[in-house]
């Protein structure tokens, strides 16, 4: 059975250890066909994971996450302060 996906994404893991496989010594060539993805999809995953562990991978996506979360935080931090300010300008 191969290890194709077709027509679907890799999880971030996955990338992780296909790239290992690249580092330790397999032909590129043999690794994109092995796996159903283009030369430039692995060039593109190694520029944006490099030499990173799962557990790296991992941490990234958490801050991403929190990243999110507090960009949400802020906007709505700062519509409630629009709103106040709004209200405060009208005369009574």
């Amino acid at each position: 059975m191969s290890n194709q996906k077709h027509g679907k994404r890799y999880s971030e893991t996955e990338i992780v250890r296909i790239l290992q496989e690249v580092s330790g010594g397999k032909a590129l060539a043999e690794v994109a066909r092995q796996y159903g993805v283009s030369e430039n999809t692995i060039y593109r995953w190694k520029s944006r994971y490099g030499d990173m562990t799962s557990a790296e991978v991992q941490r990234v996506r958490e801050l991403e996450a929190e990243n999110a979360r507090l960009k949400r935080m802020l906007a709505e931090q700062l519509m409630d302060n629009d709103a106040l300010k709004e209200l405060l300008r009208k005369k009574w």
